[in-house]
């Protein structure tokens, strides 16, 4: 299965990096970008034993980002679970 995790800082949390980012890109000549959010993209394989449904596989990787991937009370995060 594949799996793609995006864990991006929360709202309300200081963003040095998409602040200056954000500050950054007006002077390069892009106008109109704003709420720039600097997070991380992590894309695993994950082989689970046979038998394993899509749907438990999710509460692993669920059970992942919430242990180790993401840190919950700063960060928000997805992912994906591709079969293929």
């Amino acid at each position: 299965m594949n799996v793609r995790v995006y864990v991006t800082p929360k709202k309300g949390i200081l963003d040095p990096q998409g602040a200056t980012v954000e500050r950054a890109l007006p002077n390069l000549g892009f106008s109109g970008v704003s709420d720039v959010r600097i997070g991380k993209f992590i894309e695993f394989r994950l082989d689970p034993p046979p038998g394993t449904t899509l749907e438990q596989a999710r509460a692993t990787v669920d059970e992942m980002c919430r242990k180790l991937l993401a840190n919950p009370i700063i960060e928000d995060f997805t992912f994906t679970v591709d079969e293929g």
